[in-house]
């Protein structure tokens, strides 16, 4: 066992060309032990306003051309590789992931940073063929992709890097300039990031970060008349209220999920069952597409069990900062009470419980939970559980797995094992979500792809070349030869 550790400190805002110590202080505690990680100078809605100003100044000036942004992008990409060990100390710390996921999303930053400076530096327009039409006859016709100016960016606790990564490269490649403002509970990951943004040349006060609460801090930005986009990640809830709210900005959401995966009769159900164990339960369940309900053809659902549950019974429970650990804690006391009343009431309506279902390592975690048949009207099967549990159901034949995957409000990314391309191709029609893995599961994200989902979970679309499309603009000039 090697067990890391972490030395706290203390960390400013950036604001308006500060380090901003407001001298108002919030302490960010490990969610495994509650020790200190760091304190965060935290903010008001007037500090905001000054950030959005300092940043609507900044994108005035101009002066931040393409090949600019891609340099600054990929320098910081060299930056984080160097220090991924460092920043994945940090994620594990602030967020309870476990070392060894932490370190996968570091290595991730680099990527998304790098994809983020290949779009700044395609980043362009397309021509329109005006004379396709007679009205058009002698015109030249093109589009220009114009950033929106400053862009509002507010990102979640479960990858507090790879996120924030997520908002800030894309935003910056298509040449706006973005208040941030990081999760409260996982701030340090996106100020360390701001760090390495600037000391690899981005220009003063392209980028703001403020701290603070939602109702206040995140409030200010999404209410301030000078950011004119809105990119958002957490809750539905809190998202589809921001959307209502501001309804004259452009706001990209990426919510929330119970994120299924099909297990066919004719599927490689080995591979499915240890694909399940690594993605029901890695960062204790807390990723929008973690694995929440497994669907199996009834041919195969004994078997399946039985090597599923073997699998979860080898994770190791625990410290986030110890190498060998697999799962970690929820980031809350409150969350992992939340998750927990969910299992036991699903229990009580009588879904079996397979596995799990108990608070471990002096009831820091919550054990890997695997429930049976839990009924479709308990908040296990209908709403996003974001915790360290699965739910197992057999199904028939494959409209009833469709049709048991389609019955959610979410659509964000579901899985299905399968040897028929056929049958593959057909999921991919009839599968109600953004995207639909075949022979892999709903968690596989590779940071370039389209990312986003429908109904409930969002509008948009992330990776870099598709979110530089949603935080530009179209606008259309037409000459007369």
């Amino acid at each position: 066992m090697t067990k890391h550790s972490f030395e706290a400190r203390d960390h400013a805002l950036f604001v308006d060309g500060e380090r901003l110590e407001t001298g108002t202080w919030d302490e960010v505690l490990s969610p495994y032990d509650e020790s200190p990680v760091g304190r965060v100078a935290i903010c008001d809605g007037a500090t905001v306003d000054r950030a959005c100003e300092a940043a609507h100044a900044a994108f005035e000036t101009g002066g931040f051309p393409q090949h600019q942004r891609a340099e600054v992008l990929n320098r910081a990409a060299d930056l984080v590789a160097e220090r991924q060990e460092d920043l994945a100390l940090t994620i594990a710390a602030e967020a309870g992931k476990p070392l060894k996921t932490a370190r996968v999303e570091a290595n991730r930053t680099v990527g998304t940073l790098r994809f983020s400076a290949v779009e700044a530096l395609k980043l362009s327009g397309e021509m329109v063929p005006m004379e396709a039409g007679e009205a058009g006859m002698g015109k030249l016709g093109f589009i220009l992709r114009i950033p929106y100016g400053v862009v509002g960016a507010i990102s979640p606790f479960n990858f507090p890097l790879n996120l924030v990564a997520h908002k800030l490269g894309p935003s910056i490649a298509a040449g706006n300039a973005t208040v941030l403002k990081p999760a409260g509970v996982t701030p340090i990951s996106a100020i360390k990031l701001t760090e390495i943004l600037y000391e690899a040349g981005l220009p003063e006060n392209w980028l703001q970060v403020v701290c603070g609460s939602g109702s206040e801090v995140g409030q200010a930005i999404v209410e301030s008349p000078l950011t004119k986009a809105i990119t958002f990640t957490g809750s539905p809830p809190v998202g589809w209220g921001i959307r209502a709210e501001a309804a004259r900005k452009k706001v990209n959401l990426e919510l929330g999920s119970t994120a299924p995966l099909i297990v066919c009769e004719d599927g490689d159900w080995e591979s499915a069952a240890d694909k399940a164990q690594l993605h029901a339960f890695s960062h204790a369940g807390q990723s929008c597409i973690s694995i929440q309900r497994i669907l199996v053809h009834e041919s195969l659902i004994d078997g399946f069990r039985d090597r599923f549950l073997a699998k979860v019974a080898e994770l190791k429970v625990g410290d986030p900062l110890d190498d060998e650990t697999d799962v970690g804690p929820l980031i809350s006391r409150g969350d992992r009470d939340r998750v927990k009343t969910w299992v036991d009431e699903a229990a009580a309506a009588g879904a079996m419980v397979l596995a799990g279902g108990d608070l471990v390592d002096d009831d820091r975690c919550l054990a890997p939970t695997v429930l049976a048949e839990t009924p479709r009207e308990e908040k296990m099967w209908c709403e996003e559980v974001f915790g360290p549990v699965c739910t197992l159901h057999p199904f028939a034949d494959f409209d009833q797995a469709i049709s048991m995957a389609n019955d959610a409000k979410f659509g964000l990314q579901a899985g299905i094992f399968t040897r028929d391309v056929g049958r593959a191709i057909e999921a991919g029609n009839r599968l109600e979500f953004g995207g639909v893995m075949v022979n892999e599961a709903p968690t596989f994200r590779t940071d370039q792809m389209p990312y986003g989902g429908i109904k409930d979970s969002g509008n948009t679309r992330e990776g870099p070349a598709y979110s530089v499309l949603e935080l530009t603009e179209e606008r259309l000039v037409s000459l007369q030869g």
